[in-house]
């Protein structure tokens, strides 16, 4: 009855942050660019009472053991990096990404990050900048007096001014492993280990996701999915904390036991 009432809590316990996951999907249902969590759970160690295979005598076997779990835990989170639906701004520096890739940025300490939310700005000096001011690599500076930005699908970018036109290529990352990124927050991701190298290339090219100008991607979250899940998470947790309370109730009726 102990090990029920620890098998019923690790099972609360991970419904907990089930839930904890289904509401970060939800709470960020309207943000660009966001991919939602997948949570997935594994068992916990067995007590092993008796063991499948055991030799009985005269050649006898035992077809099946005796094994008894003690609950169960959160083995990962994985991010899934499906491409969200797009939303038309009309704005010339909003690029939405259509397939792979991540536009590169550069942290304040010198580092790399990357980022699916393509809803860019010009600072005070003319370079592209994310929202959170980080300046975004591939794009040169927007010159003085430039009338017109133009952005491809192939990356290709025009800068029209009065006295003529400047023209660049605008590149992609991906990486083998895109779930083994790690969240930053603010719609950034980091290399890891287990990411493996990002790989360079030209949008529309290889494999690498075309651009989308006058476009934001948005949230691949979906609110009725996430509902659901919700909703079985909220009945594990309660069948579990009926666990507890059934064996609570066994152990009352124990103690209450008059030789």
């Amino acid at each position: 009855m102990i090990r029920a009432l620890y098998s019923a809590a690790s099972g609360m316990a991970a419904q907990q942050d089930n839930l904890d996951v289904i509401s970060n999907n939800l709470a960020n249902v309207n943000t660009t660019g966001f991919k939602k969590d997948k949570i997935e759970f594994e068992d916990l160690l067995y007590d092993t009472q008796r063991a499948a295979g055991t030799d009985q005598g005269a050649g006898d076997q035992l077809p099946t053991g005796i094994q008894v779990g003690h609950g169960s835990q959160v083995v990962a989170t994985e991010k899934i990096f499906t491409t969200g639906e797009l939303s038309s701004t009309g704005a010339q520096l909003d690029v939405a990404i259509q397939g792979d890739g991540f536009f590169e940025v550069q942290l304040p300490d010198g580092t790399l990050a990357y980022t699916r939310d393509g809803g860019f700005k010009t600072n005070s000096n003319g370079q592209i900048v994310t929202s959170n001011g980080l300046p975004v690599q591939g794009f040169q500076a927007v010159p003085a007096g430039t009338t017109n930005i133009s952005i491809s699908s192939n990356g290709e970018v025009t800068y029209t001014t009065p006295s003529g036109a400047t023209n660049f290529q605008v590149q992609l990352t991906r990486f083998p492993n895109e779930a083994g990124l790690t969240s930053l927050g603010g719609n950034l991701y980091q290399q890891t280990a287990a990411s493996g190298s990002p790989e360079v290339g030209t949008p529309s090219q290889n494999g690498f996701g075309s651009l989308a100008q006058g476009y934001l991607e948005l949230s691949n979250v979906t609110v009725v999915d996430e509902m659901v899940n919700m909703i079985e998470a909220q009945r594990a947790y309660e069948v579990n904390a009926k666990a507890v309370q059934a064996a609570d109730e066994m152990m009352q009726m124990a103690n209450n036991l008059r030789h």
